[in-house]
């Protein structure tokens, strides 16, 4: 074996290793809450000592960061993903419909993301890296709004492309909160899917 051999097998176990961490702290952070859980308690989950762990986060708090990062990144990828698929107007209805379909709507996403919330709102580092992953949501959804104006009209309410965004993230806010008390994942998938051809329409699915 290469020592350029030996080094990518290196690289893809400590990736490896990585995951499992996250995975394992995901599952932990859901059940206890982030304030609640220790670093062994992670490292007991994903089945590594200590080492395993401090050769892949310096903190918790960096473990915790990156799980919300690899998260959050997946929601956007999801939603630019589904929002890309008309062509040059856009079809409200059927884009709402990919997305609620697709968006990854989780109890125990959204416990570990409010965790996260809370304890951005007495860190201003980690409050920033939220408001840049909502800014990159939002930009994802106002840069295809903005693609199809010219073909798909919105409501005048919303204000520009910009404003419709902000609109469209409160509405998933809103029913994200529900979803963490009634726990019906359906439920949440279909009201997000009415909420939003509401906001983009005249609320009747046909676009203006």
């Amino acid at each position: 074996m290469t020592p350029q051999d030996t080094a990518r097998r290196v690289t893809r176990r400590r990736a490896q290793t990585r995951a499992n961490l996250l995975d394992a702290a995901f599952a932990v952070f859901a059940a206890k809450g982030f304030g609640r859980v220790s670093i062994e308690e992670v490292c007991d989950a994903a089945g590594y000592s200590r080492g395993a762990f401090y050769s892949n986060f310096a903190t918790l708090d960096e473990l915790f960061f990156a799980l919300y990062r690899d998260r959050a990144d997946l929601i956007a990828a999801q939603v630019a993903d589904a929002l890309a698929q008309d062509g040059p107007g856009l079809d409200v209805p059927a884009a709402v419909e990919r997305v609620t379909e697709v968006l990854l709507l989780d109890v125990d996403w959204l416990l570990v993301k409010t965790d996260f919330l809370v304890h951005a709102a007495r860190d201003p580092a980690v409050a920033q890296a939220l408001l840049d992953h909502r800014a990159r949501l939002r930009a994802a959804v106002a840069d295809r709004l903005s693609r199809a104006r010219g073909h798909t009209a919105l409501p005048a309410v919303l204000g520009d492309a910009e404003g419709a965004a902000h609109a469209v993230v409160a509405a998933y806010d809103g029913v994200t909160t529900q979803l963490l008390l009634d726990k019906d994942v359906d439920a949440a998938r279909v009201w997000l899917g009415q909420l939003l051809t509401a906001l983009l329409t005249d609320g009747s699915g046909t676009p203006e």
